[in-house]
């Protein structure tokens, strides 16, 4: 699924191309900068293995939808994706007719996949959190998701890979950001995610020293 061309009269003809991230790197990326001081200028998420996202790609089970709205007459769909690592929560309303609709016509489970922007928000305990406004929801096959976790654990160790050797603008950005970031958790996550598409079953910390 790759990005589209846009048309508008702005001067900006392509959008920026869909990052892959695992659910748990994306729940981390709290930190969103605009590229230019123009209103209309693009907003990026700060992946903490040193990446910047305008737009992602993520694909996983659909859980659950629920029409989240505070009136009764009016519609905010949430709906749960669930990867090897953990949970995408995706939200679409009236400036996302399309997805909108795709969501309230789903019943979980589901593959899908979801191209959207990433956006951050309060949660009621004050932590912020990530969450993807969808451009658009699609049904796909579980051959099609386990195809995105290897391709999305091969960029993301590109990544790890890059921040460790201390490459480029993006991976200074993303140590800046978070500066407690621990490459290995991250590691961690491409090998469970891996291992859980290949039907593997990895053994944890505590069995290793429980066989001690």
């Amino acid at each position: 699924m790759s990005s589209s061309a846009n048309s508008g009269n702005d001067g900006r003809t392509d959008r920026q191309p869909a990052k892959r991230a695992f659910a748990e790197e994306f729940g981390d990326a709290s930190q969103i900068f605009q590229d230019g001081d123009d209103e209309r200028s693009p907003k990026f998420a700060v992946l903490p293995t040193g990446e910047n996202a305008n737009r992602v790609l993520a694909m996983g089970t659909l859980t659950e939808t629920e029409n989240v709205a505070n009136s009764s007459d009016s519609e905010y769909w949430q709906g749960r994706v669930v990867d090897p690592t953990g949970t995408f929560f995706v939200y679409a309303g009236q400036y996302q007719p399309e997805a909108m609709a795709a969501l309230r016509g789903m019943e979980a489970p589901e593959y899908v996949a979801i191209v959207g922007k990433p956006r951050t928000y309060e949660g009621d305990d004050g932590d912020m959190l990530t969450s993807i406004t969808p451009e658009s929801v699609t049904k796909i096959r579980q051959e099609t998701r386990d195809q995105w976790v290897v391709e999305t654990a091969e960029q993301t160790l590109d990544r790890i890979n890059a921040m460790e050797a201390d490459e480029g603008e993006a991976a200074a950005r993303a140590q800046e950001a978070y500066p407690e970031a621990e490459m290995s958790e991250y590691r961690q996550e491409v090998g469970e995610a891996l291992a859980q598409v290949a039907g593997i079953e990895l053994e944890s910390e505590d069995d290793s020293e429980a066989d001690e």
